[in-house]
């Protein structure tokens, strides 16, 4: 062995595997900062002259944390692949967990020996010369501030003695913190200005409204949908045909936009780690909001299921079934009713069936069998509740989250029939507040930017049970159009570009009412408009849709009142008003 191999293979042995341990928020050990020379020195050896800084707490003496060896590595966006490469072969793992960076961005994991313990080591790579300068302004601040070290431990210690035994819900935990102070230097992203381009996954009616809300801003609209008379089209600047999955397409929508948000979650998720991987011209990443890991978990219930319990959000008991005899188990730990629902795919009462008993079993796994041994299926039980609730809350990159007044909702066969807001009796203001707060956590614990909608059971004893998340606008949060200061479409896009997020105050009740198609599928117009909007605090709203069929969504009501019963009885009025006309 040569001195160059024996000096390779001794970085190699320096490098161990990334230990799992729990959350633990220590004081500072003065060790990091030695350990961290080594680790720069080591990795010199294979690439000389790399920019390499330690960043984080335990580059801050005294500074309070859980000791980890952050460094931050200054690459051209060429050279990144092969410093991921070498970072490899020294012994280093990527980060493939929850919520992991892109290869253009990667995050490399590690352990070293050293004065007889062993440090985690986190190694950030990335072109963003504007990321490397809020790394190295924020340490430089606290290593200067003695007011703002303390103020960030106490957090630290406040975040860990609340009970956040996880470490990314404790990174979460402390954006706003961060994220604060960043701004106070100077150094915080900016918005992304007026005149960009948003670029929307989905062309339906969430993204025709989306667009519109864009549009009252300022910003100019990219879509892509499989449909080329798809609602947003008409309101986009740009509409790329393509479908969900085409990887190509959504690289194209990524040229032109400044961000890339979904008013779908069921889109493939190549697509979004696609985007998420792009380089602006700036060689900043570009922002896809809601974020990788937002629409992968809530794409398949399944994942969803796992991040609710890992997340200590109330669940109905379920199981996961990928056999028939697994589902046979699980109906008979469960017990009857129960609801079996495909993984993937499906909304408005698709794709999943009701089970009442044993003789139900053979027709469910005929029906849903193989999507159990493509993708698995979630059997849950079915609880008794006193009323559906959807907590909407927006969410912006620093950290900052508004919570909507919550609605109730009345489902007919699975597709929302009515929503009204703020939610009536048997919803108290103690059960509307814990919803609220719910959907802030479960945002913060996605490190979602946007807007996520929480489906909520309200059961006889005052507790919520969450049905089904939503990373994205909402059916139930039409009624914020009219009812709220702020709608929910112009919240999203105040989040997802880094603006204010807008008050959501809503002076008095309202209620959205849906306009279903009816009788086959057929080109037709909406017939019956004077005649709904003979009041006139009706506010009427079409989707452009040509093709009719029964129970599509082809529209919707909302009235503002004094009351919830005026408000839902002027909607349903004016709804029943609205037929469908062959054209």
């Amino acid at each position: 062995m040569n001195v160059a191999q024996g000096s390779e293979a001794a970085v190699r042995r320096a490098i161990l595997p990334y230990p799992p341990s729990p959350l633990q928020v220590d004081e500072h050990d003065p060790r990091t900062l030695t350990a961290a020379e080594t680790l720069i020195a080591l990795i010199h050896e294979r690439r000389p002259g790399l920019g390499i800084h330690h960043v984080g707490s335990s580059a801050v003496p005294g500074l309070a944390g859980k000791n980890v060896v952050d460094l931050a590595v200054a690459a051209e966006p060429e050279d990144i692949p092969g410093i991921t490469e070498d970072l490899l072969d020294l012994g280093f793992q990527r980060q493939t967990s929850a919520g992991a960076f892109p290869p253009t961005r990667p995050l490399m994991l590690g352990a070293i020996e050293h004065e007889g313990v062993v440090l985690k080591i986190h190694v950030h790579v990335t072109a963003d010369p504007l990321e490397i300068r809020r790394y190295l302004t924020f340490r430089d601040a606290l290593r200067t501030d003695p007011g703002l070290r303390e103020t960030y431990a106490r957090t630290k210690y406040d975040i860990a003695s609340a009970g956040v035994t996880d470490t990314i819900s404790y990174s979460m935990n402390k954006t706003v913190f961060i994220q604060g102070a960043v701004r106070a230097l100077g150094v915080a992203e900016g918005a992304i200005p007026a005149g960009s381009t948003i670029g929307i996954l989905g062309g339906g009616q969430l993204g025709r409204m989306l667009a519109m809300a864009a549009r009252h801003l300022g910003y100019r609209v990219a879509v892509l949908d499989p449909d080329p008379s798809c609602p947003a089209g008409p309101v986009a600047d740009r509409l790329i045909v393509a479908g969900y999955d085409d990887v190509a397409a959504a690289r194209e929508l990524g040229k032109v936009a400044a961000v890339v948000t979904c008013e779908l979650e069921h889109v493939a998720r190549k697509v979004v780690e696609a985007l998420d991987e792009t380089l602006t011209p700036a060689r900043a990443l570009l922002p896809v909001r809601p974020g990788v890991f937002a629409v992968a978990t809530t794409q398949d219930r399944l994942l969803e299921r796992h991040f609710l319990e890992a997340s200590h959000a109330p669940v109905a008991p379920w199981r996961e079934v990928r056999a028939r005899q697994e589902l046979d188990n699980g109906a008979r730990e469960l017990g009857y009713p129960l609801r079996l629902k495909a993984a993937r795919g499906g909304y408005d009462g698709r794709s999943q069936l009701r089970l009442t008993g044993a003789d139900d079993l053979d027709h469910a796994w005929a029906t849903l069998g193989g999507s159990a041994e493509e993708a698995g299926l979630v059997l849950e039980r079915e609880l008794e509740y006193l009323t559906e609730l959807s907590a909407i809350v927006a969410r912006g990159p620093d950290g900052h989250s508004v919570p909507f007044p919550v609605a109730a909702n009345r489902h007919d066969e699975g597709i929302l029939a009515e929503s009204v807001a703020p939610a009536p009796p048997p919803v108290t203001p103690r059960v509307a507040k814990n919803a609220q707060a719910l959907a802030t956590r479960l945002a913060m614990e996605l490190d979602l930017v946007g807007t996520l909608t929480v489906e909520l059971f309200l059961i006889g004893d005052g507790s919520l049970v969450v049905n089904e998340l939503a990373p994205r606008v909402h059916n139930s949060g039409h009624w914020t159009i009219e009812g709220c200061a702020t709608s929910q479409f112009e919240q999203h896009v105040r989040a997802i570009c880094g603006l204010p997020l807008g008050s959501v105050e809503a002076p008095h009740p309202a209620a959205m009412v849906n306009l279903l198609g009816t009788g086959p599928d057929r080109n037709a117009r909406a017939m019956g408009i004077e005649e709904a909007l003979s009041d006139p605090g009706v506010h009427l709203h079409l989707y452009d849709k040509r093709g009719v069929f029964e129970r599509r969504k082809m529209g919707h009501v909302t009235v503002v009142a004094e009351t919830r019963e005026e408000a839902l009885a002027r909607a349903r009025s004016a709804a029943a008003k609205v037929t469908w006309e062959d054209a």
